[in-house]
């Protein structure tokens, strides 16, 4: 008898989930059906790209421009002890910044960014009751307030991404000519990226695009009560769009080892 309340506890935690995942799915089939249909404010899908490219680009810029130093210097450094691999760091780098690292590390940042931006604008229009007024006014809330950022996120998120593996890039070549004196023209080499690799780190980006703005916009509209709610509906998508970015990294990166193997 003692068990029966945590069961019973477990058993409506996973009801919870599993009704948040059915609604979350009918998000984000809705957010595609009104990209579908149309009908959206003129001018909106520009200034969301605004919002969520122009105003990230000095954020992504610093943050995948500093870590890609830290990576370029750590691994000259490690490999400078074992076995003098210097001109092999560039074009190795080259193939993981456009198959993975560039991507990954560019969603988890918009992840933070934009999903806390979104799930607190379209929350605070929830508590106060704005999101009823847009349906009694005849206004679908996600045509109206998710679909213009999905769109903005998904051409965006392509665009910080290829801005990101630029900088990234470029800092990482810096890092290794000034500290290990490592030829930029071997360094800078793409013999070891091939088509696959854009078009898998691509597709990782525009994955995560899609799915930033849905959890982000379904954790916004679940928001209840007061700033207390709004609060809660932020943190909330910066964890599920950073969850997304991972699952779907991994999801995307099985799928390639499974069927090009070594090849990828």
């Amino acid at each position: 008898m003692a068990i029966r309340p945590y069961l019973e506890r477990l058993g409506a935690a996973a009801l919870a989930a599993l009704g948040a995942a059915v609604e979350l799915w009918l998000v984000f089939v809705g957010t595609i059906a009104g990209v579908l249909r149309g009908g959206r404010p003129r001018g909106a899908v520009i200034k969301q790209m605004h919002v969520i490219g122009n105003k990230s680009l000095l954020f992504i810029a610093v943050t995948l421009g500093f870590i890609g130093m830290v990576m370029i210097y750590q691994t000259c450094l490690l490999t400078t002890q074992v076995i003098d691999g210097r001109n092999q760091v560039g074009p190795q780098y080259a193939r993981l910044l456009v198959l993975d690292f560039g991507p990954t590390l560019t969603g988890l940042m918009l992840a933070t960014r934009v999903g806390a931006g979104i799930a607190a604008e379209i929350g605070s229009m929830k508590v106060t009751e704005q999101i009823d007024a847009l349906r009694m006014s005849g206004v679908a809330p996600i045509d109206f307030l998710i679909v213009p950022r999905f769109l903005a996120c998904v051409v965006m998120t392509l665009v910080l991404t290829m801005f990101g593996m630029a900088v990234a890039f470029a800092t990482g070549g810096l890092t290794g000519y000034l500290s290990f004196d490592i030829n930029p023209r071997i360094f800078f080499s793409l013999e070891q990226v091939r088509p696959i690799h854009a078009v898998f780190g691509l597709s990782k980006a525009l994955a995560y695009g899609m799915a930033i703005p849905v959890i982000s916009g379904y954790c916004g509209l679940r928001a209840k009560g007061s700033s207390e709610g709004v609060g809660w509906a932020t943190t909330a998508a910066v964890i599920g769009s950073s969850l997304a970015v991972i699952l779907l990294d991994f999801l995307i990166s099985t799928i390639g080892l499974l069927g090009f193997g070594a090849n990828l």
